[in-house]
């Protein structure tokens, strides 16, 4: 063998024989078919799937971010309205309280102008009574005094009550004099 290696003389190690170069490409060329028929098609056909899932992976999160952002903005509008009802409803309870403090008010100072009222007629009342009873104690001592000054009796009724009336009356005339100068 080193006699064949010896007689063939210096070869280049990098360049192959025509024969071994035509076996190489032939083998490359089979393979390369058996590949691109076989192989390939599973590849491109992963590729693919993984690309639509990806792509759809990014529609389905488009979606989603577009259903959120809209739930967001129904949410603010829902939030929005509820503090209008509030903010209305606490004005409307505002309202209603300020006009039944008015109606509490007028009523008590219409309760007050009953009171006061029915406490003036209870004293017109009073007075009428106090002075018809005083009219007829003072017309009695009156009667009695007079008796013993005149030394006679007015026991006549009718001229008892006569003098009485006169004299009262000059009272009440005298006080209503005085009170009109004050």
């Amino acid at each position: 063998m080193m006699t064949f290696l010896a007689e063939a003389g210096a070869q280049n190690p990098l360049i192959p024989e025509i024969p071994e170069l035509i076996v190489g490409l032939l083998c490359f060329f089979i393979v390369f078919g058996i590949l691109g028929k076989k192989l390939l098609p599973n590849i491109q056909k992963t590729l693919d799937e993984r690309q639509d899932a990806i792509e759809g992976g990014l529609e389905r999160a488009a979606e989603a971010q577009a259903e959120a952002t809209q739930t967001l903005e129904q949410y603010k509008a829902q939030l929005a309205e509820a503090r209008h009802e509030a903010a209305r409803l606490r004005q409307e309870a505002t309202e209603q309280g300020a006009t039944i403090i008015e109606e509490m008010r007028a009523e008590g100072q219409r309760q007050r102008e009953e009171i006061v009222a029915a406490g003036h007629a209870q004293i017109e009342t009073d007075r009428k009574a106090t002075a018809a009873a005083l009219r007829q104690d003072v017309g009695k001592l009156a009667t009695e005094l007079a008796g013993k000054l005149v030394g006679e009796s007015l026991e006549d009724h009718a001229r008892q009550s006569r003098t009485v009336d006169r004299f009262l009356d000059d009272l009440e005339d005298s006080a209503s004099k005085a009170e009109a100068t004050r």
